[in-house]
């Protein structure tokens, strides 16, 4: 069996490898979605000519790294021709080592896809049966099992990449799609279904697939994405929150943010201004007495717009990083590399440091940061609709008639509570260093431990959220119906709403939450307020940042 329907051409439908144009949004389609993934010609082209220049290596007799050394502490161990092979195979066996839960399908999908690109660049030297295999898995929904713990993030993610190349060697184990369902068969067999034949590692191979930062740039591909929805989420669930508790808008005049003109923050105004255009309620109490809104209220442009500059952060790095040349030693054509005067004609392979995961782990960070402090102010928003202390006359005590024999959300209160304590656990960096190997790798990103951390503290962040949108659409409850909520204000509550019940008696909250959090997670809410606002919504957003920041 030759795979060749598993290896589509860039014509069809399918997200294209080429080594320079992989964008988070791709690594979604694929982990999630499905997407199949097709190699470009250019692409192809480069990986030929890598592997010659390798081949055109190997053939003298000097001693170099990942072709014919050992590894790590074993650099000066010179291994044999005839042993060359093995010393690949063997390289992807023992780094094998990873412990813990296993990564999910979308995680291994996003890893795969990930190191496939890096692959293309044509630095890595791997021959075209490799990569063509990895595609192959990919696209017959293959999935290899990769237990999540053990990389340090230098040499890069070694551990969680060796376990999923096991696969390519007729080794290790993989999930399948099955008519029966999903199925767990040993390497060879899964080989088998995607119409491949297990692969003899050759010189350079085995390092080139295992070295290198697809975990950790694959998991933080699916955490820019899922903190871009989450920051949607957030800045409607504020501006819902805003109207239930007769906050003011005037905060987000546009006047405020020209003269302090972060993007993030101008992008958050506009959308709470945007969402409750037309709201009745808002105007309802545009003369009270109140000068100024609490600091959760007021100053969500700020807060909400420093966490969506972070985000922002990141996806720069992470569109960076999906698109370099990761592993090491790097196989650069001859002259390209300012290394040698000897007048060598062959390729220059040299080693150096780009598996380190630091350009990520410290933005992994600073968004685990972040996502903390937009769970702390949405947590700030929720009591001010429960306490009683601080809300508004027009609002019972915990959202339900008949407080006391009732106590409403109070509990999902202390969730959101309680939650915020988690993120804040979480947020300690997780950047920090251990000596391994023998000393000869003493600087250690832990780059992937950053990104499951970050990827955690979103779904802490995410539940707070979904507790203020339910609240939000609790609290409408008691405002007066002759009063229209605002063009996307209304959207949001109605969508809450369809999927949960206005809380006349205690219930388990529970279920209530879960639902809204599947409404964030899965676009439901994108989507509606998509359909209530005009598909072009967001890119009419950015339009009025940029003209708001000239």
């Amino acid at each position: 069996m030759s795979g060749s329907e598993f290896l589509p051409s860039p014509d069809d439908a399918a997200v294209v490898l080429d080594g320079v144009g992989l964008t988070p949004d791709d690594v979604v389609r694929v982990a999630r979605e499905d997407a199949t993934v097709a190699l470009s010609e250019a692409a192809r082209d480069a990986v030929r000519e890598s592997r010659a220049r390798v081949e055109a290596v190997a053939e003298t007799d000097e001693a170099v790294y990942g072709l014919n050394t050992g590894f790590g502490e074993l650099v000066d161990t010179r291994i044999g021709d005839d042993r060359v092979d093995e010393l690949q195979t063997n390289l992807v066996r023992s780094h094998a080592a990873g412990t813990g839960r296993e990564l999910d399908r979308e995680e291994v999908r996003a890893l795969v896809c990930s190191r496939i690109n890096a692959l293309v660049k044509g630095y890595s030297g791997v021959r075209e049966v490799v990569v063509d295999s990895l595609v192959a898995l990919l696209n017959a929904g293959i999935t290899p099992v990769v237990p999540s713990r053990g990389s340090l993030g230098a040499s890069g993610d070694l551990a969680p990449l060796a376990h999923a190349m096991l696969v390519l060697l007729g080794e290790g184990e993989a999930d399948v799609e099955t008519e029966d369902g999903t199925e767990r068969f040993p390497g060879e067999e899964a080989l088998a279904v995607a119409g491949r034949e297990p692969v003899t590692l050759r010189a350079k191979e085995g390092l080139a697939l295992i070295n290198g930062t697809q975990l950790t740039v694959g998991l933080a591909a699916l955490l820019v994405h899922d903190a871009e929805r989450l920051l949607r989420a957030a800045d409607a669930a504020g501006a819902l929150t805003t109207e239930v508790t007769m906050g003011s808008t005037a905060a987000s005049d546009p006047a405020i943010q020209h003269v302090r003109p972060h993007a993030g923050q101008a992008a958050s105004a506009w959308t709470i201004k945007r969402l409750c255009a037309g709201s009745e309620i808002v105007e309802s109490h545009r003369n009270c007495d109140r000068v100024q809104d609490a600091y959760s209220l007021r100053c969500l442009p700020q807060v909400h717009g420093a966490v969506r500059d972070a985000v922002e952060h990141l996806r720069e790095a992470v569109t960076v990083e999906l698109n370099s040349a990761t592993d090491n030693p790097l196989v650069f054509p001859a002259g390209e590399v300012d290394r040698r005067s000897s007048g060598t004609e062959y390729a220059d392979v040299v080693s150096g440091g780009n598996f380190h995961g630091e350009p990520l782990a410290l933005r992994l960070d600073y968004v685990t940061s972040a996502l903390t402090e937009l769970a702390s102010i949405a947590e700030r928003r929720v009591d001010r609709m429960l306490n009683p202390n601080v809300q508004e006359p027009h609002l019972p005590p915990f959202l339900t008639p008949e407080s006391g024999v009732r106590s409403g959300y109070m509990i999902a209160g202390y969730t959101a509570a309680s939650l915020v304590t988690e993120c804040r656990s979480a947020g300690k960096p997780a950047t920090d260093n251990a000596v391994v190997s023998g000393n000869q790798e003493d600087h250690v990103s832990l780059s992937a431990t950053s990104a499951f951390a970050a990827r955690r503290t979103l779904g802490y962040a995410r539940t707070v959220i979904a507790i203020e949108l339910l609240c939000g659409a609790q609290a409408a409850e008691f405002v007066d119906d002759e009063l229209a909520h605002g063009e996307g204000t209304d959207a949001v509550h109605e969508t809450v709403r369809a999927v949960v019940p206005a809380l006349d008696e205690d219930r388990p909250p529970a279920p209530d939450i879960r639902a809204v959090e599947r409404v964030v997670s899965e676009g439901v809410l994108d989507d509606a307020l998509a359909a209530a606002l005009g598909d072009g919504w967001q890119e009419r957003r950015d339009t009025a940042v940029d003209d708001l920041r000239r």
